[in-house]
């Protein structure tokens, strides 16, 4: 994590956590864990919402706090640039960067990324033998989304693409006459593992009960 001068690094965590204990996204359980990790003391969170694919928002302990990436913010008046050379470094290493704004300014970053798993890369190895195309597609900064694909030697690579966009693109590749398969979590993905032929739903969401839905041939 990386705080904006002026700002204390539990007390960011603080908030940010008492507002990510509401959804149930992968990256805000991350940040969740991270504060229990640390033994915070998480407060009440007021006017929740959470902008799919982009962010979340509430009032804690009567201060208003912002989530997301950096259009998220821009677009809400929050100026992001002090901190976009530090955020672009994270991204290269691989992290997806959560932008954090208190009170309608900027005070912090959080990084957050997923390990790859030691049997990943002879898994896709495997796949790419067998002649599955693999594609990467994430609704993460290109710069994240590129780093990560070239630990894992993926070569297809669809960044910056918003949940309810991640089905026009499973619609496009059954049009060129692909089988798809489509992995994600069961919250923001769900419309695109409805929409593919396979659908393997990962995580805490409504179809996370599911490890694979298959369509009658």
């Amino acid at each position: 994590m990386r705080p904006a001068p002026g700002h204390d690094e539990n007390e960011l965590l603080r908030l940010a956590a008492t507002v990510e204990q509401a959804s149930e996204h992968p990256l805000a359980d991350a940040i969740v864990r991270s504060a229990n990790d640390r033994k915070l003391v998480l407060s009440k969170v007021e006017d929740f919402d959470s902008p799919t694919g982009k962010g979340a928002a509430g009032k804690v302990d009567g201060k208003s706090i912002l989530l997301g990436n950096a259009n998220f913010l821009a677009s809400l008046g929050v100026a992001t640039q002090s901190l976009e050379a530090e955020g672009e470094r994270m991204r290269g290493e691989g992290a997806t960067v959560i932008n954090m704004a208190v009170d309608g300014k900027l005070a912090g970053l959080f990084a957050i990324a997923d390990p790859v798993k030691a049997s990943t890369p002879a898994a896709l190895r495997y796949l790419k033998a067998e002649g599955v195309k693999v594609i990467m597609l994430t609704g993460d900064n290109r710069t994240t989304a590129m780093a990560v694909a070239r630990q894992l030697g993926i070569e297809n690579v669809e960044a910056e693409v918003l949940p309810d966009q991640k089905s026009a693109v499973v619609a496009r590749l059954q049009k060129a006459g692909r089988i798809v398969a489509m992995a994600g979590d069961g919250v923001n993905d769900a419309p695109a593992l409805a929409a593919a032929e396979v659908g393997i739903a990962m995580g805490t969401g409504p179809m996370s009960r599911w490890k694979a839905r298959a369509s009658p041939c």
